[in-house]
């Protein structure tokens, strides 16, 4: 068996993993890089192998890193089948046209700029009828059922407590070539116990190979009820000062986090009365999915809901959805206190960069960051505390208060990565580090090398082994 890494290799994004086996090729996930724009249109379009080749595509979830690439797989010869969960097949059907639909429109942008140039036009990595069209080969299973998906291979999901629908996946593979019998499995992205709304992390009993996610290694986050006092914390200031709290989140999983936390504080009375937008059409479909797969919910979530007026844990008083452009515009005009939550979540396209250049040279607007920001974006750039920014292609000068919150994060840390190796029963043969930046993928492997005495890789951008 051999297996190569092809995303997510000593960085975060761009997920991509190929088995081969059994005269197979099987990709794990087919996410988008994300990274300096250049390098990223260059990857992103060229995919790094033959699509027509791949047989089979087993998702992980439905964050854009994961699955946002599929439409151009699609569009460049792949036919096989996708296989995921429900929930994340539901995602994609609302995140994928999203996507599509935002390359045809950043295209369009560009190609005016290249008109008045003298350049040639461009084209969209793919478009919103590609993504649809992609949709056509998605299938889906439920966790913990096992499945023959060809010969001599079986496919299991468990809950990866990540985000709706992620997944851990495990393949029982019988190897033509060895006669060996091997359990390789997938991680994806790992989530953290005690977080609301989806379930913990399941552990898995046994692994001979694994491919694990590294993002928080060699860090900690804060409790999950420390994030909602800071929450508190930063609502109550701003509203003392009749300011705006802008929060880039990711439309599916970040956004319904907060929407969840933000109507738990209001019910107890913790923050003021003020108004909260959510500025995403992303957001407002993604939620509605969210409504629609109660079946992976926790049971913190199940119980208030239960209560008399908590049918909608995503809807409450003073929330308030935004889904026309017009809509979004007058937001521009409306003074503190008040809350916008948009997307995308690292400020590299989406909604939030036309509240960031409204806003951001205000000293009464907080930019909150919750979520882990890639390098070269302009959300790395702002926690790193630039003092000007360009935001389509204007300078601006950054006078808000920039505050950052960690303990949102869908990911497990250092800690609880170990405690979920720690609980396998029979460790792996051979462990492969990847979706995470070099210095956090070296401390985890450090770890697991000291404590489980285990053989463990960081692969490099395409390097191969053999299994």
């Amino acid at each position: 068996m051999k297996l190569t890494f092809y995303g997510a290799t000593r960085t975060v994004t761009g997920s991509q993993h190929m088995i081969e086996v059994n005269g197979l090729r099987i990709l794990l996930d087919c996410g988008l890089y994300q990274g300096r724009r250049a390098e990223s249109i260059a990857r992103n379009r060229n995919l790094p192998f033959d699509a027509s080749s791949v047989d089979m595509l087993i998702l992980s979830h439905a964050h854009i890193d994961h699955s946002g690439n599929i439409p151009n797989l699609v569009k460049s010869g792949f036919s096989g089948d996708i296989l995921c969960t429900h929930a994340t097949r539901s995602l994609c059907a609302t995140m994928l046209l999203d996507s599509g639909y935002i390359q045809e429109r950043d295209v369009e942008f560009i190609n005016k700029r290249r008109r008045k140039r003298g350049e040639p036009p461009v084209e969209p990595i793919y478009t919103k009828q590609d993504a649809l069209a992609s949709l056509d080969y998605f299938t889906s299973q439920s966790y913990h059922r096992q499945r023959k998906i060809a010969s001599g291979i079986y496919l299991r999901f468990l809950d990866a407590g990540h985000m709706l629908g992620s997944a851990i996946t495990c393949l029982d593979i019988e190897d033509e070539d060895t006669g060996k019998h091997t359990r390789l499995v997938f991680s994806g992205d790992l989530g953290r116990s005690g977080i609301p709304i989806i379930r913990d992390p399941e552990t898995v009993e046994e692994a001979d190979v694994l491919i694990m996610e590294s993002t928080y290694g060699g860090r900690a986050h804060a409790p999950y009820d420390e994030a909602e006092k800071e929450l508190e914390r930063i609502l109550a200031e701003t509203c003392r000062e009749n300011g705006v709290v802008l929060i880039p989140a990711f439309a599916v999983g970040r956004t319904q986090q907060l929407v969840y936390a933000l109507h738990r504080l209001s019910d107890r009375g913790d923050i003021p009365h003020m108004p909260i937008y959510v500025d995403s059409p992303l957001a407002i479909d993604t939620t509605s999915v969210f409504r629609l797969h109660p079946e992976v919910y926790d049971e913190e979530i199940l119980e208030f809901m239960a209560q008399d007026d908590h049918k909608d844990p995503f809807g409450f008083e003073d929330l308030h959805y935004v889904r026309s452009v017009a809509e979004s515009k007058r937001l521009n005009f409306e003074q503190g206190p008040m809350v916008i939550i948009s997307a995308s979540g690292m400020m590299e396209f989406g909604r939030i960069r036309h509240h960031l250049a409204n806003r951001i040279s205000s000293p009464k607007t907080t930019i909150l960051i919750v979520g882990w920001q890639a390098p070269n974006t302009l959300g790395r750039r702002l926690l790193e505390g630039a003092k000007k920014v360009r935001i389509f292609g204007e300078e601006y000068e950054n006078r808000a208060r920039v505050e950052f919150i960690s303990g949102f994060s869908g990911h497990a840390d250092h800690d609880e990565l170990m405690a979920w190796v720690r609980a396998m029963k029979r460790k792996p043969q051979r462990t492969f580090l990847v979706h995470g930046e070099e210095d956090s993928a070296n401390a985890l492997a450090q770890s697991l090398k000291d404590e489980f005495n285990m053989k463990v890789d960081v692969p490099n951008f395409k390097q191969s082994f053999k299994v």
